[in-house]
């Protein structure tokens, strides 16, 4: 089949090969096993046949698309996602599509979804979960100076590279938002931040919240929040009404209160997360190796 492709140049640790613009299809790339499954296709490991440079190809079937009416968020993820560049972002290569079905290259993260490493553990460790807060806070600090606002932090949407560092991944709720106020409803329940269940227009500070919830749940092992119906839930949220368990340390409490706060503008900026003395004495962030340009 005839495939067309994006034309973004793939960048920094890309073998030279794979980096040229050129038009690509399904038969430049050997299909391994799946990583996983979405509503809209699946997602394939796949090593490029001349370089043999291993990536995720997330594969979308343009029916399945077309009938949620979500083409505009795949383009603007698309959008996005070529223009982010950091150690705890999932990066994106490139893009191209046949008759039925759009493929994008993504990133290969070795250490599978947060969420499977959370259930199968239970919970974590303070100097597991303090490296997970400091890794987020970084990419998101990028992301918000890039006027991005994610929208949809949840440990489904985060994967763990080689070193075990955290990769933010899966951008279709997020927008490039100038002035960062938006008042779309989106997101994951146990996450939403009070104010977009309360219909007000919100910013970047909806995914602060959602680092505090995640450190909540990451050392507990469930989010703060949680309740059987979904009303009980969003209550909860609006009345920012949760308990920690009586092991939980006061300094991670101490955080984790200092970034559930109702009012938006007084959470702990993201910055001040990353200084705070939980965090500090806790985290083992270990950065990914840096690659060279091939060269030509």
């Amino acid at each position: 089949e005839r495939s067309c492709t994006g034309i973004l140049k793939l960048g920094v640790g890309i073998p030279e090969g794979v980096t040229k613009l050129k038009t690509w299809r399904l038969d430049d790339f050997e299909i391994g096993r799946p990583l996983g499954k979405g509503r809209f296709g699946a997602v394939y490991l796949a090593r490029e046949q001349n370089t043999h440079f291993i990536l995720a190809l997330k594969v979308i079937f343009k029916s399945a698309l077309e009938k949620s009416q979500l083409e505009h968020q795949l383009r603007r993820e698309i959008e996005i996602l070529s223009h982010l560049r950091h150690p705890n972002i999932l990066r994106f290569y490139n893009y191209f599509h046949d008759r039925t079905r759009i493929y994008l290259m993504l990133e290969y993260a070795p250490g599978g979804e947060l969420y499977k490493e959370l259930q199968k553990h239970e919970h974590f460790e303070e100097a597991r979960t303090a490296t997970y807060v400091e890794e987020i806070s970084d990419a998101l600090i990028y992301c918000h100076a890039q006027k991005v606002i994610h929208r949809d932090i949840k440990p489904e949407n985060l994967l763990l590279g080689l070193k075990g560092e955290l990769k933010l991944a899966d951008f279709g709720w997020s927008v490039h938002a100038p002035s960062l106020r938006r008042t779309t409803l989106c997101g994951t329940t146990d996450y939403l931040a009070p104010e977009m269940i309360d219909g007000k227009a919100h910013d970047e500070n909806v995914d602060v919240w959602c680092v505090g919830v995640l450190c909540f749940e990451c050392l507990v092992g469930y989010a703060p929040f949680e309740a059987p119906t979904r009303n009980e839930t969003y209550k909860r949220i609006s009345e920012v009404k949760f308990t920690f368990p009586t092991w939980v340390s006061d300094g991670a409490k101490d955080l984790i209160s200092k970034i559930l706060n109702r009012i938006p503008s007084l959470r702990l900026p993201l910055k001040e997360i990353k200084k705070h003395p939980w965090v500090e004495k806790n985290s083992r962030r270990i950065f990914p190796p840096v690659y060279k340009e091939a060269e030509e």
